[in-house]
């Protein structure tokens, strides 16, 4: 009877762990989406220009190692703020293009609706379920290699096959680290939650530039 006793009440301090988890991981990537998107409003409103592909990787990389290293501590939430703050200057200049079209607006709002009800719908099959998606390593793994490749590829064949490849690639990729990623949370694969809503950023980041230009090439903007 104690055993029993013990084993719930293991259960139950497992099961509140991963609840401050979910609540942690969201109330944050909510503030850091939204944060992104004021930065990226600045940056559309003042017309800045876009940073180009060398300062892109280097903030990118530098940001995101630095949050990692700081991830236990404070500071790893200023860390975050600035790396999808990053990101959202990153996108104003990008956005102003896709809207500089005759039908920008709507590839925008279409790319945006898109990616929230993608989003929305395998965050909710993955905490339903309750499936454990940890297989899914090796396909990301494997999927990070080759688009790593196909982009670097893109910089010198310039063609709209492969543009389109790697942005459906993208789509695949980051809809399967959204499920990868929450089935962590939910089975202990994950327990610090700015690494899980870093993660979780970065895919809705990459999901929705890879709609939009998938959107685009198939409007021939």
């Amino acid at each position: 009877m104690q055993e029993h006793n013990t084993t719930l009440q293991h259960a139950g301090v497992s099961e509140a762990e991963v609840s401050k988890l979910f609540r942690n991981t969201y109330s944050l990537l909510a503030l850091t989406l939204a944060f992104s998107a004021i930065v990226a409003f600045v940056s559309m409103s003042l017309n800045l220009p876009y940073p180009g592909i060398i300062i892109t990787l280097v903030g990118f990389y530098g940001l995101l190692f630095l949050t990692t290293k700081l991830r236990n501590s404070g500071w790893g939430l200023v860390s975050t703020f600035a790396f999808t703050g990053f990101l959202g200057y990153s996108l104003g200049p990008i956005l102003n293009a896709y809207l500089s079209l005759p039908n920008g607006g709507q590839l925008v709002a279409m790319a945006l609706g898109m990616t929230a009800l993608v989003f929305f719908g395998l965050s909710a099959y993955a905490i339903l379920s309750r499936k454990d998606f940890s297989f899914l390593s090796g396909f990301i793994m494997a999927g990070c290699i080759v688009l790593m490749c196909a982009v670097v590829a893109s910089f010198f064949i310039q063609m709209s096959g492969l543009q389109l490849a790697i942005s459906a690639g993208f789509v695949l990729f980051s809809s399967a680290v959204i499920l990868y990623q929450t089935s962590a949370i939910i089975h202990g694969g994950e327990d610090n939650y700015i690494m899980a809503t870093i993660t979780l950023f970065v895919s809705i980041y990459n999901l929705f530039l890879s709609l939009l230009q998938l959107l685009g090439i198939f409007s021939d903007d």
